[in-house]
C-alpha cells in the first residue's frame, strides 16, 4: 500500500465515523467501519514511511577530471526489486 492509498482510506474512514448518519443499521455500524478503515491506512502509512526510508539509493556521483560531475542511475542489482 502506497502513501496515496494510506491516505484515502484514513479519509473514508473519517467520513464514515464522523459525518454519515444512520439511524436503523442491523449488524452493522458504520462508524466502527470507518474506525476500522482509519487503523488500517495508520499502519498502511506507518509501513509506506518506513519502506521510504530504509530503501536503497542507487545514483552514483562521479567527479570526472575536468571537475564537472555526472549523475549516473544504476538498476538494482536485483530485477524483482524496483528499487523505488
Amino acid at each position: 500500500m502506497r502513501i496515496g492509498a494510506s491516505l484515502a482510506l484514513i479519509a473514508i474512514g473519517a467520513i464514515l465515523k464522523f459525518a454519515v448518519n444512520t439511524q436503523h443499521t442491523s449488524g452493522f455500524n458504520i462508524g466502527t467501519a470507518g474506525i476500522i478503515l482509519m487503523i488500517v491506512g495508520a499502519v498502511g502509512l506507518v509501513l509506506s514511511v518506513i519502506a521510504m526510508s530504509v530503501r536503497r539509493r542507487t545514483d552514483v556521483v562521479e567527479r570526472t577530471p575536468a571537475g564537472s560531475r555526472s549523475t549516473t542511475y544504476m538498476a538494482p542489482s536485483d530485477p524483482a526489486d524496483p528499487g523505488y
